[in-house]
C-alpha cells in the first residue's frame, strides 16, 4: 500500500525495507532458504487454525439465527413483536461492544483494515478482532441485514497482523499473514479458497508478488482443508445445493452475450446505488444528536419497523406471505439467495413477480443501509450477493419475456447477477466471479462471469470511483495505492512530464546579476551554459546563499566560481523512478532535461513530476 506520494525507489523494487519488531531487525538474507519455508510453515499452521476460528464464530451464529427463525414461524403472535424488537436489541448490545472496546482507526471492518495497512504498517490491535466478533454476532443473530464474512475477514487479519508479529517478521512478512488471515476466513466460510486469495490480493494488499501470494495461498487452503475435515463434507457452510448447482449449467452464446454485457451494465448501476445509500446513511446517522452507543439501536428499530410493515401488507395481500419467517430483507439472506436460484421459483412467473423481485431490491438496499450505516456490525458478501440475484432475476425474467435466450432461465441471470453486483460493489471483479464459480463447483458458468463481472466493474468504477470499502477513508484523506505505484514510476518517462523553461546563464555573469534575475524571475535553480551551448553547470539555492555571504564582493564574483558541477541530470527517455532518485541525491528542486548533444530542454520540477504521478495514479486506481 501507498498513499498519494510515491516512496523512494530502493535497490529492491517494492521493497518496503526491514521493519523492527520487539527490538530487533529480522535479516532475511541471513536467513536464506530457511526463512522462507519457515514463513510457509507458520503459514500452514495459521491456515488450520483461521479454520477453526471461522467455525466458533459461524457456528453460533448459524445456531441462534435458527433458533430464532423457528421461534419466530412457529409462534406468529410473536413475529410482528419480534421483527420490531430484536434488531433495536441487538443493535443497542452492537453500540455498547463499540462503546466498551474503543478503537482509533479509521472506517470500520475491512476499511479499518484497509486503513491499517495503509496507515498503520499493517499492525491492528487485538481487542479489534474481539470488538467485531462480539458487535458483528449480535447484530447478525437479531436479523441484522449484514453477514458474517466482512467480520471473519476482519478477524482473520487482526489475528494474522499478532501472529506475524509474534514470529517477527519484516512489514512485508506481517502484511502477508494480515491477508493470509484474511483469505483463510473467506476459504472456510465459503469453501473458497481461491476467492480467498484474490480478494486479499485484489482488494486488502493489492499486490500480487510471489512473496506475499505464497503465504496466502497456503493458508487459505489449509483452512479450507480444517474446515471440510471437522464438517465431514466439501460444502461451505452458506452455499447452494448440489441440485440447484446442477440446474444452473449452461454455455455461453455469441448471440447471448449482449445479455449479459447489459446485465454487467445493469449490476453495476444497482452496485453504484448501494454503495451511495451506505454513504448517505452514515452521514444521516452521524447527524442525529444524542449518545453514538444508541445509533446502531436506531437503527434496529427503523429495520424492525420497516419489517413489521412489510409484514402486515404482505399478511394483508398474500396471508401465506406473513408466514414464513423474517422478511427477505433482514438476516443474511443466503435462504432467499438459494431459492432465487431455482429455476422452480420462476415457474409459472408473472410480471407482477418481477415487481416483487425489484420490491426486494429496494427494500434490501435499505435495510443493509439502516443496518450498517448507523454503525451496526457485519459484512457486505451477503446483501451484495442477495442484491445481485434479485437483479439477475427480474432481469432474466425481463430477458425472456422479450425472446432473448429462451435456453437460459432467469435463475442463470440471478447466478451471473450474484458475480456482477459484487465485483460492483468491491471494484473487484476477480474476487466476484471466483466466488460464485467456487459456490456452484461449475466451470460452465465461469465465462459469463467473467463479462458480466468485468462489465459491472467498468460501469461502478465508471459513476463513483470508490468503492464500498474505500469511499470512508477517501473522505478522511487516505488514498490507496499498490506495489505497482512505483511501476508507474517505472512506465512513465520524463517526456511524459511537462517540462520548465530553463533560465539561462553565462560562466563570466557576475553573481549580482545572478541575483537580479532571481528576484525578477523568482526561480530556484539556473542552467550555466558554456560556449558550446552545452550545459556545464547549475546554480541553486545552496550557491546563491554562499554568494550572499559576501555582498561586498558580489560584482567581482563570476558565476563559474560558485557554480557547481553538472552532477544531477536527466534526459527525456529517462523514467521517472530514475528522475526521483536524483532528486533524493540533490538538493535540488529542478533538473536539467539534456539530450545527447548536452543541449538542454528544459527543467524537471519535483512538483511537476509529483503533480503527473498523481495524475496517472488517479487514473490507473
Amino acid at each position: 500500500m501507498s498513499t498519494a506520494v510515491p516512496p523512494r525507489p530502493s535497490s529492491t523494487p517494492g521493497s518496503r525495507g526491514p521493519v523492527e519488531v520487539g527490538g530487533s531487525t529480522p535479516d532475511r538474507h541471513a536467513e536464506g532458504w530457511w526463512g522462507d519455508w519457515r514463513t510457509l510453515l507458520y503459514a500452514a499452521l495459521f491456515g488450520v487454525l483461521m479454520g477453526l476460528i471461522a467455525l466458533a464464530f459461524i457456528g453460533p451464529i448459524g445456531w441462534a439465527e435458527r433458533q430464532a427463525e423457528h421461534l419466530l414461524t412457529n409462534r406468529p403472535a410473536f413475529l410482528f413483536v419480534g421483527v420490531i424488537l430484536l434488531p433495536a436489541f441487538g443493535g443497542l448490545l452492537c453500540g455498547l461492544v463499540r462503546r466498551m472496546i474503543p478503537l482509533d482507526l479509521k472506517g470500520h471492518g475491512v476499511s479499518a483494515v484497509l486503513y491499517a495497512v495503509a496507515r498503520r504498517r499493517s499492525r491492528l490491535p487485538m481487542r479489534m478482532a474481539i470488538r467485531q466478533w462480539l458487535a458483528a454476532t449480535f447484530t447478525i443473530i437479531s436479523g441484522g441485514s449484514a453477514g458474517p464474512e466482512g467480520p471473519i475477514v476482519t478477524i482473520g487479519s487482526v489475528i494474522g497482523s499478532n501472529v506475524g508479529r509474534l514470529a517477527r517478521l519484516d512489514r512485508d512478512g506481517v502484511t502477508s499473514f494480515l491477508g493470509a488471515g484474511a483469505a483463510g476466513g473467506i476459504a472456510a466460510v465459503f469453501n473458497a479458497p481461491i476467492t480467498g486469495v484474490f480478494f486479499a490480493l485484489e482488494i486488502l494488499l493489492r499486490d500480487f508478488s510471489l512473496r506475499t501470494f505464497a503465504p496466502i495461498v497456503v493458508a487459505a487452503v489449509l483452512s479450507s482443508a480444517a474446515t471440510q475435515t471437522i464438517l465431514g463434507t466439501p460444502r461451505p457452510i452458506f452455499g447452494i445445493s448440489e441440485a440447484v448447482a446442477d440446474s444452473l449449467r449452461a454455455q455461453i452464446t455469441i448471440e447471448g452475450t449482449p445479455a449479459f454485457v447489459l446485465l454487467g451494465v445493469v449490476c453495476g448501476v444497482v452496485a453504484v446505488g448501494f454503495n451511495r445509500s451506505l454513504r448517505i446513511a452514515e452521514h444521516l446517522f452521524e447527524k442525529i444528536p444524542g449518545p453514538v452507543v444508541l445509533h446502531p439501536a436506531l437503527g434496529g428499530l427503523a429495520l424492525g419497523c420497516l419489517g413489521a410493515i412489510y409484514l402486515g401488507i404482505a399478511s394483508w395481500i398474500a396471508p401465506s406471505e406473513a408466514s414464513v419467517g423474517l422478511p427477505v430483507f433482514m438476516g443474511n439472506g443466503y435462504n432467499a439467495v438459494e431459492r432465487l436460484l431455482s429455476p422452480a421459483a420462476y415457474s409459472g412467473a408473472t410480471l407482477s413477480f418481477m415487481g416483487l423481485l425489484l420490491g426486494w431490491l429496494l427494500l434490501k438496499t435499505l435495510a443493509t443501509s439502516l443496518t450498517l450505516g448507523s454503525g451496526g456490525s457485519g459484512g457486505l458478501f451477503a446483501p451484495a450477493l442477495l442484491i445481485g440475484a434479485l437483479t439477475g432475476g427480474a432481469f432474466g425474467m425481463a430477458t425472456n419475456a422479450l425472446g432473448f435466450m429462451p435456453s437460459a432461465t432467469p435463475a442463470h441471470f440471478a447466478l451471473v447477477g450474484m458475480g456482477g453486483a459484487l465485483a460492483g460493489a468491491m471494484h473487484a471483479p476477480l474476487s466476484g466471479m471466483l466466488l460464485v464459480y467456487e459456490l456452484t463447483g461449475d466451470y460452465s458458468v465461469i465465462l459469463p462471469l467473467m463479462l458480466t463481472a468485468t462489465i459491472a466493474t467498468i460501469v461502478s468504477r465508471s459513476l463513483q470511483r470508490e468503492s464500498a470499502y474505500t469511499g470512508v477513508l477517501v473522505e478522511q484523506g487516505v488514498k490507496l495505492g499498490t506495489r505497482g505505484d512505483q511501476s508507474l514510476l517505472r512506465r512513465l518517462t520524463v517526456r511524459d512530464v511537462p517540462l520548465l523553461p530553463p533560465i539561462i546563464v553565462s560562466p563570466t555573469e557576475t553573481a549580482e546579476r545572478l541575483l537580479q534575475i532571481a528576484d525578477r524571475c523568482d526561480v530556484g535553480e539556473f542552467v550555466v551554459i558554456g560556449k558550446d551551448d552545452r550545459c556545464v553547470g547549475l546554480i541553486g539555492g545552496r550557491e546563491l546563499r554562499t554568494a550572499l555571504v559576501n555582498p561586498e564582493a558580489l560584482q567581482l564574483l563570476e558565476v563559474s566560481e560558485i557554480m557547481r558541477p553538472l552532477a544531477a541530470s536527466v534526459t527525456l527517455g529517462d523514467t521517472l523512478d530514475v528522475a526521483l532518485d536524483r532528486f533524493g541525491t540533490s538538493d535540488l528542486s529542478s533538473l536539467p532535461v539534456l539530450d545527447a548533444k548536452g543541449l538542454c530542454q528544459g527543467l524537471l520540477t519535483r512538483e511537476r513530476l509529483m503533480r503527473r504521478y498523481q495524475d496517472e495514479m488517479e487514473q490507473d486506481a
